[in-house]
């Protein structure tokens, strides 16, 4: 379970959350919906460390608190990030990226690692000495969930992992998440591509100026007046 209560971020002046309360459940998928500038990506860095802000509040994942912890110690706790942009090194093959996932692993547990990876993205199995920077869009992202499965998180956290993918690449990217939650990872989605985010989520949550203004059911939602008219369109 992961649950924030109260969550504020600052940047300096700037209020990026006003006290955001969220849980999820283990097993779930919970969509985060928001407009840009909501503080989606903010909340995810705050959850992992990821971000140079100043953060009050609790942020709690089975029963540790991890407001207050370093990245790796969140990584260590089965926290792990796939960021928007996916921030790849783009001179490093698809092989040496997906093993930088695992740094903090035994280096004994690498190879049944890639082979999971493998089996899920056989495509990166061919591309395994290719540069990461001559892929695709789509193998790219593929890249990037892979490198947080080496890990072998217990919660990922997803930001806009469809952006920027063709149509057809969209479908088979929101597939592969929900195998990957299948195969026992919970996810929290930041997803700009709000239909089909609550599409395949158990529940959501829609983020407005930093504060929670709507959550539930995720196919309720998808048939709110207000969230049908702000983020799904007609």
């Amino acid at each position: 379970m992961l649950r924030l209560r109260g969550l504020t971020a600052h940047y300096g002046g700037i209020t990026a959350l006003a006290g955001v309360d969220i849980e999820v459940a283990k097993g779930e998928i919970v969509a985060l919906l928001g407009s840009n500038g909501a503080g989606k990506s903010t909340l995810l860095g705050c959850i992992t460390a990821s971000v140079p802000c100043e953060m009050a509040g609790a942020i709690r994942w089975q029963d540790a608190e991890l407001l207050g912890k370093t990245t790796d110690d969140i990584i260590h706790a089965g926290v792990v990030l796939v960021p928007e942009g996916r921030q790849l090194f783009g001179g490093l093959t698809v092989e040496e990226n997906l093993v930088m996932g695992a740094y903090l692993r035994p280096a004994s547990s690498w190879g049944a690692e890639l082979g999971h990876v493998y089996e899920l993205f056989p495509v990166l199995r061919e591309r395994r000495k290719q540069l990461a920077q001559t892929l695709s869009g789509g193998e790219q992202q593929m890249v990037a969930l892979g490198r947080a499965l080496m890990a072998k998180p217990s919660l990922m956290l997803l930001d806009e992992p469809s952006l920027g993918l063709s149509p057809k690449l969209v479908r088979e990217m929101f597939r592969l998440i929900l195998e990957i939650n299948r195969s026992g990872v919970t996810i929290l989605l930041v997803e700009q591509n709000a239909r089909q985010a609550l599409r395949i989520s158990n529940r959501a949550y829609v983020l407005e100026k930093g504060l929670v203004s709507m959550s539930g059911i995720a196919s309720v939602l998808v048939s709110d007046p207000q969230v049908v008219a702000t983020y799904l369109g007609s």
